[in-house]
């Protein structure tokens, strides 16, 4: 049975799994058939429409990557990882917080919530002048 803090990481590399098949291989391992997925874009019920909502968001975005910004926290079967989403090598484009719930080793449940979008212009240390 893996722990909510593999399952954390676990899920965060199977969300940036760019093959199918090995995405698919690495969801019926973690998340349980009838798992729920909710972000922004909407509800996600059971692994085939969470492979789905995955490959849309590759598609969307082919040269970005998933990376942890930080370690797992978790207790009582619940976890928490935040997480950026951007080109390899670079500032994350977007960052966020994932939040499951877990039974028996595996996910029922994973909140994402997105942080909101900077604009570096107006985000920038103001010159010396």
């Amino acid at each position: 049975m893996q722990s909510v803090d593999d399952l954390l990481r676990t899920n965060l590399e199977a969300f940036g799994e760019r093959d199918a098949e090995k995405r698919r291989a690495a969801i019926s391992k973690i998340w349980e058939p009838d798992g729920v997925f909710l972000d922004p874009e909407g509800l996600h019920i059971g692994t085939e429409a969470i492979d789905d909502a995955i490959e849309h968001l590759l598609l969307k975005f082919p040269d970005f990557i998933f990376s942890e910004l930080g370690a797992p926290d978790s207790h009582n079967g619940i976890g928490r990882l935040a997480w950026g989403f951007g080109p390899a090598g670079k500032k994350p484009a977007v960052t966020g917080l994932d939040v499951i719930v877990s039974k028996g080793g595996k996910i029922e449940a994973l909140y994402t919530f997105l942080d909101p979008l900077r604009n570096e212009e107006t985000d920038a240390e103001p010159e010396a002048g």
